[in-house]
């Protein structure tokens, strides 16, 4: 089989790609260049879209004895991933812009050109299972687990996506990586948001987005307890940064509740307040078997490497419910909905939903 290999730089998508060599595959690796200005981008071990990276990731292609490309999508990274990630924010939701760049870069924008390439498939090094059945499920690392990102893939990109690392431990791939002489064996793993480059997310808002000055209001009173330079800058769960004028009258910490952008208003409370049971969400991806017709049990992930809670959930038309056994504390909207079926062989994905306001 002809397949493209995602190489971001990194060691999980530089073993991946060995490892489809070995399976026989005929290999191409592909760096993709995502920002218009690379020096604005994060730099070392807290980057994955670097011009370090992408001489890593040319190395180790070197090493792995494969053709590599270069493939240029700033503009399209620019629009589907960082506009939408300014966009969201302003509208007082919280996405999720690595969810956001498998559904429309890796597997929409970087799998559409391959197939019109004559590839058949595009590997990653994601840690997450896609078995013989087909179905996409948790890795054997949970630590390191992928299934909530690549979640809202559809059933048709599933079955164009290879993903060898699923059933190892990242320490397994550091030290394949080492005996195969790939010289990211060691290098860190990347965090945070890549294109904000200092890591200042109310900052990098702030720039694009201006000033917007309102009130901090308490859920509980109603009172006015401060005020913000611009609501966007906050999350559902918040607790640090609130600065707010003047203390609960029980003297313990407030936590942002919920955000409306349409008064400009921050509302903050106790924590019990988060407490979700609940939980409605749009635009429904359903790739675990058929689509259920009536309400079925599962578990739910409301955040990447969040809390599991049993729960009932049901599709109705565009919109998916769930009702959760258990609450769920600092549920955002623009996250997504994940249901899980529990499973031996690893958790299987049954689908994904956008957490609607």
């Amino acid at each position: 089989m002809r397949v493209l290999a995602a190489m971001s730089g990194g060691v999980d998508s530089a073993v991946a790609a060995a490892r489809a060599v070995d399976a026989g595959h005929d290999v191409t690796g592909v760096h993709l260049a995502l920002s218009r200005n690379p020096k604005t981008y994060r730099t070392g071990a807290r980057g994955c879209c670097t011009l370090e990276d992408s001489r890593d990731a040319r190395r180790a292609a070197d090493v792995i004895g494969i053709p590599f490309y270069v493939w240029d999508m700033a503009d399209r990274f620019h629009e589907d991933v960082v506009d939408d990630f300014v966009a969201e924010y302003a509208a007082g939701r919280t996405p999720n812009p690595c969810l956001r760049c498998n559904e429309k870069i890796k597997f929409a924008a970087v799998l559409d050109r391959a197939i019109a390439l004559g590839f058949d498939a595009v590997v990653t090094g994601h840690h997450a299972r896609l078995g013989a059945d087909g179905l996409l499920r948790r890795s054997a690392d949970l630590a390191k687990d992928q299934s909530y990102v690549l979640a809202v893939l559809t059933r048709e990109q599933l079955d164009r996506s290879i993903f060898p690392l699923g059933d190892s431990t990242k320490a397994e791939v550091r030290a394949e990586a080492a005996r195969r002489g790939l010289a990211v064996a060691e290098k860190p793993d990347s965090h945070d948001i890549c294109f904000i480059a200092d890591g200042d997310t109310r900052g990098f808002l702030a720039q694009r987005l201006g000033e917007q000055p309102g009130d901090v209001v308490d859920a509980t009173s109603g009172a006015v307890v401060g005020t913000h330079a611009g609501a966007y800058a906050y999350t559902v769960g918040q607790r640090r940064g609130l600065h707010l004028d003047r203390p609960a009258p029980d003297g313990r910490p407030r936590y942002v509740l919920s955000i409306t952008p349409k008064t400009n208003t921050v509302t903050v409370g106790p924590a019990e307040a988060l407490e979700v049971s609940q939980v409605r969400a749009e635009r429904p991806v359903w790739t675990g078997g058929p689509r259920p017709d009536g309400p079925i049990e599962c578990e739910v992930q409301l955040r990447a490497h969040g809390d599991v809670s049993p729960a009932t959930v049901a599709l109705d038309g565009d919109t998916l419910h769930a009702e959760l056994r258990r609450p769920l504390r600092g549920v955002a909207a623009g996250q997504a909905v994940v249901a899980y079926r529990p499973d031996p062989a690893g958790d299987i994905v049954l689908g994904s939903a956008t957490i609607a306001g």
